[in-house]
């Protein structure tokens, strides 16, 4: 089944979506990827979601792809006397590496790497930035710190430090338990969270290899001063918003948006703009007109996905928020301002021949109204270098790797199709105009262009356009 619209959407399985039933009504409502979310749920869970959606994926004919977002490091608070401590503004607390429960004098955080990297001046924030303590000193197991921002603070609140660079690995014990899980069912992208440095990805990498593709959760305002390199590394990336906007100030997360969007295009790697983009969703049956214009805005900017988390998890409208989010793509993509807005956002290029035939391929499709543009790929990355051109013609990517056409559900304005492989220049035609027509794209008389790298079976060697007559 054809997707009418070029970008994607990727929805969280959770407590409200984990059966075959509602998995089913997700993806006809418009899922493209569905996100395993590995901070809840045990491993048997997430195990029974991905047979359901393999098993959607066999009935549908249809690539499905799997994210499995890891839970990464939480840095927390530990319990405080009474379950609770209030603080005022002004008020000197003192947080401690041990004890088990504390007051003020002795609040407990149990992360030796923040006392070996705080300096007095920075700031603490405690349970997303609603109370905010700033450094005063520092000794080998205790921070003393004045408060800055006065609110409550109980049980194993989640702490932030923006501007610390930690000595801490994206990947936990738990992480890497349930990476290797993940990795034999055989999950198509991994969600690296709490990523600081390049080198983050490249532990990472050493784990995954090539058996799924790293996508980068962009939350540390430490990654945004790396950040060519960190997408250079990774397949993907997430503008993971709700963090992220909690360690850098509110009003600068829609540059940022607008900055890794443009930065992910031209480096040719997928990118999710991701967190509370139709929050109200969770309890009410129509989002806000902010949440929506909030969706529309990352999809003027090219985004190649927008993502539910809670909306579809836990939500009580759960495959009504993925149909609103279906329509609201829908309608940016057919609006008049659409494309010269998109247009306007293009990065530039690099200067290498694969790169130069398939901005050709998409602005050869454009010039004569085809139908389809056909992108023969094993990697993915011959789709990739098309659809970063946003062109106005879908791309049907042929690939013999099923891996591959399931990671492509989440490129913007690709239809993949796992096929076989072809050995010749006429099989490559002939079955270009097959798929078209099979799929829906292109009828007798229809032209198609076709992308690809020839000698066949070339990775990543695009050198070839042909214009087909249906």
């Amino acid at each position: 089944m054809r997707r009418h619209r070029y970008a994607k959407i990727v929805a969280t399985v959770g407590p409200a979506t984990d059966t075959p039933e509602k998995l089913k009504a997700l993806f006809l409502a418009g899922v493209d990827t569905f996100r395993l979310n590995f901070s809840h749920g045990v491993q048997a869970d997430h195990a029974r979601v991905h047979a359901a959606i393999r098993a959607l994926e066999a009935e549908v004919g249809r690539p499905i792809g799997i994210l499995q977002d890891l839970q990464g490091p939480k840095i927390r608070v530990g319990t405080v006397r009474d379950g609770r401590l209030d603080l005022a503004a002004g008020e000197r607390v003192r947080f401690v590496l041990d004890g088990v429960e504390g007051g003020k004098d002795a609040i407990p955080l149990h992360h030796p790497e923040i006392f070996a990297a705080v300096v007095p001046g920075q700031d603490l924030l405690i349970d997303d930035g609603r109370v905010r303590v700033r450094v005063v000193g520092v000794e080998a197991r205790a921070i003393e710190a004045e408060v800055v921002t006065a609110g409550i603070i109980s049980n194993r609140k989640g702490v932030n430090l923006p501007g610390t660079l930690l000595d801490l690995s994206p990947l936990t014990q738990k992480d890497r338990a349930d990476l290797a899980f993940g990795l034999e069912l055989g999950v198509d992208w991994v969600a690296l969270s709490f990523v600081q440095t390049p080198s983050d990805v490249l532990e990472a990498r050493g784990l995954i290899g090539d058996r799924a593709g790293i996508m980068s959760k962009i939350e540390k305002p430490q990654a945004l001063d790396r950040i060519e390199d960190i997408i250079r590394l990774s397949d993907a990336v997430m503008v993971a918003r709700g963090d992220l906007g909690v360690e850098i100030p509110h009003e600068d997360v829609p540059g940022r948006q607008k900055e890794l969007i443009r930065a992910c295009r031209l480096a040719v790697k997928p990118v999710v703009v991701a967190t509370q983009m139709l929050d109200s969703m969770v309890g009410a049956p129509a989002p806000t007109r902010a949440e929506a214009s909030d969706v529309a805005t990352a999809i003027y900017d090219g985004a190649d996905a927008v993502m539910l988390s809670a909306e579809s998890a836990t939500g009580r409208y759960p495959v009504e928020a993925v149909a609103m989010m279906d329509r609201i793509i829908r309608s940016v993509e057919g609006h008049k301002l659409y494309r010269s807005i998109v247009a306007a956002s293009e990065p530039g290029e690099e200067e290498t021949p694969p790169h130069a035939v398939a901005t050709a391929t998409a602005l050869l499709a454009e010039a004569i109204q085809a139908r389809a543009i056909a992108a023969y790929t094993t990697s993915g990355t011959t789709a990739a270098r098309v659809a970063r051109k946003r062109p106005a013609v879908p791309i049907l990517a042929l690939t013999p790797s099923r891996e591959t056409s399931r990671r492509l559900s989440l490129l913007w304005g690709t239809h993949s199709v796992h096929t076989a492989d072809v050995d010749s220049y006429e099989e490559m035609t002939s079955e270009a105009a097959r798929h078209a027509r099979e799929e829906g794209f292109a009828k007798e008389h229809d032209m198609i262009v076709a992308a690809a790298g020839i000698p066949f079976h070339t990775i990543g060697n695009t050198n070839n356009i042909r214009v087909i007559q249906m």
